[in-house]
């Protein structure tokens, strides 16, 4: 299967070089560009590309505005790629619902992967945002969480997915722990998804993490 990427970024030069990046990769397929946020909602919709690669700082609408239209209407997977790894900048996608979140000084042998894992449903972090969220979780005062919506609708099976996904592990990592296919992980982690109400697998994670579920299973 080949993947279908829209590249949003308002730097005409960095765009050329993700195009040439990914375009010459096996197994993707550059359906588009776009220079600001309103450009990319409005080019998914037309294309329906798989992963959309936005940047976060542009003119106009911004890539985590976009981002969250983007997830809203379902219309593809989000890949946030920028310069800046400010704090408001990563929580502000995770909450738009971004599939993952890199910086661009990442490697292209790196990104390539990353935009195939995110087309195949996986959630993907920059090593650094990864320690910067376990450190927050690490350095929070505990504290009673509310139950979050939806938790108790759970099947004990998605609640161990769940746990899974807080301890950061891939489809076929949760598959080898559980025992399980993972056609059935994918099936479970849609459902986990739906019952809380939550737009990505990174999302879920946060939401584990926060509630104590991480290495439950």
């Amino acid at each position: 299967m080949t993947v279908r990427v829209l590249i949003a970024d308002d730097h005409s030069a960095i765009r050329f070089g993700l195009t040439t990046i990914l375009g010459n990769a096996e197994g993707i397929e550059v359906v588009g560009e776009a220079a600001d946020g309103a450009a990319a909602v409005r080019q998914a919709r037309a294309l329906r590309p798989d992963v959309t690669l936005m940047d976060v700082r542009m003119p106009g609408t911004d890539g985590i505005t976009a981002t969250r239209e983007l997830v809203a209407e379902g219309l593809s997977q989000v890949l946030v790629l920028t310069t800046f790894d400010l704090e408001e900048y990563v929580y502000g996608a995770l909450r738009a619902g971004a599939a993952g979140f890199l910086i661009k000084s990442v490697e292209a042998s790196r990104l390539i992967e990353a935009v195939k894992l995110v087309a195949a449903g996986e959630g993907v972090l920059a090593p650094q945002i990864t320690r910067r969220l376990i450190t927050a979780f690490a350095a929070a005062t505990p504290e009673p969480a509310p139950v979050p919506h939806g938790l108790a609708d759970l099947t004990d099976r998605e609640r161990e997915v769940l746990g899974c996904l807080g301890d950061g592990l891939s489809n076929a990592q949760i598959a080898t722990r559980l025992l399980i296919g993972e056609t059935t992980v994918k099936t479970h982690v849609s459902r986990v998804l739906a019952k809380l109400d939550l737009r990505s697998r990174v999302q879920a994670a946060i939401l584990a993490q926060e509630n104590g579920l991480a290495g439950e299973s």
